[in-house]
């Protein structure tokens, strides 16, 4: 395999199905997987992998989709070498600074970064400069709609599997219930391991104070809180972090513009990367010249465990228990609280052939018929 085979083909297929529980935070709900996975093959055959996902809204038809890649992204992709669409640096003006019709940006680097690594003879993770192969994952329930038993049972399975740290959702409109919430991860745990909030932008900076001082009354210790108000409230985020009542974990949902704003105005003690893999990299390199830690948040099926390994600043990636193995040969393997990188070249996942027949179905699920 050599740096000379451009990409010279497309595979898409949809996959939908329903989840294994309702997952969400203070401001989305979902409960059914609409996905669409995306080949990108070179001219000797290799094939590089990616997940797009569309959380709210139904899928297009397939037809539709195909016609949306191959108007959108394959005329930045047909005949280009996956080394030179990785590493490229883009001048973002004007008319072309807009989101594709259906959210393929993500997938297409996940698969263009593992076409590299393959045709590099490398596991993502080497090839990214990882020198470890291991990181700390913490448990996240995306629990914000589950009945308290349910909630119990999905924690309390994450401290028997080992799992460092949990993380759940708060921002409720009735403050006494995200302290119940608190009350049960500490039973369902016996009050082991780290303890995260997420409140999805749902709260102002003095309602963060009070939760925070409330949950401490409580014999609570929160060892981050997460997205506690807007993105783009960077005095709001200064002053929540100079209080020093918890560590401040924000910027998941700002593009590298925004993240840089926010580690210049030291706005946050941890910053939340996740998605794009050179977004992530160029993210964590301007977080460590800041020596601002990093968190890694959701990516589709653990694939940022390559660039959790490769920024030194992270000592965390975060684990959701979605019901997405079945999509893909073999997922990453986790034991006693840590995820492991992979041996084999890019980053490790191969689309599961029965999932691209079925639709991504389950036994007894509807699939894409729905």
């Amino acid at each position: 395999m050599s740096f000379s085979s451009p990409i010279v083909e497309f595979r898409l297929a949809p996959l939908a199905f329903e989840r294994d529980r309702v997952i969400g935070d203070s401001q989305v709900r979902s409960d059914r997987a609409q996905l669409v996975a995306i080949e990108l093959v070179d001219a000797s055959g290799e094939t590089g992998l990616g997940f797009a996902q569309s959380l709210l809204q139904s899928l297009p038809a397939p037809d539709e989709i195909e016609r949306i890649f191959a108007t959108e992204a394959w005329p930045m992709l047909e005949g280009r070498h996956p080394a030179a669409v990785a590493l490229a640096v883009s001048r973002v003006r004007g008319g072309n600074a807009r989101r594709m019709t259906f959210p393929f940006e993500e997938s297409i680097q996940h698969a263009v970064w593992d076409l590299f690594a393959k045709q590099s003879g490398l596991p993502l993770w080497r090839m990214l400069g990882a020198d470890r192969t291991t990181v700390p994952v913490y448990a996240s329930g995306l629990d914000f709609h589950l009945p308290d038993h349910d909630f119990t049972e999905l924690f309390g399975n994450a401290c028997e599997r080992g799992f460092r740290g949990f993380k759940i959702k708060v921002g409720h409109p009735d403050i006494e219930r995200d302290l119940h919430r608190l009350d049960l991860l500490k039973k369902a745990t016996g009050g082991a391991g780290r303890v995260m909030i997420d409140a999805n932008e749902a709260w102002t900076a003095q309602e963060a104070i009070q939760a925070l001082r409330l949950f401490e009354r409580a014999g609570h210790s929160i060892y981050w809180l997460e997205d506690p108000i807007p993105r783009d409230d960077f005095d709001g985020l200064k002053m929540l972090r100079r209080l020093g009542l918890t560590r401040i974990n924000a910027g998941e949902y700002l593009d590298v513009t925004g993240k840089r704003k926010l580690i210049e105005a030291r706005a946050c003690d941890m910053l939340n990367v996740h998605g794009q893999v050179s977004d992530v990299m160029r993210a964590g390199w301007l977080a460590n010249e800041a020596n601002v830690e990093v968190t890694l948040g959701n990516t589709f099926l653990e694939l940022g465990v390559n660039m959790a390994l490769a920024l030194p600043g992270v000592r965390w990636l975060e684990y959701s228990f979605q019901n997405f193995d079945h999509l893909v040969e073999a997922p990453y393997e986790m034991a006693d609280g840590l995820i492991h990188g992979r041996d084999a070249p890019g980053h490790g996942l191969t689309l599961n052939e029965a999932a691209r027949q079925s639709g991504g179905a389950l036994p007894g699920d509807r699939g894409m018929a729905a």
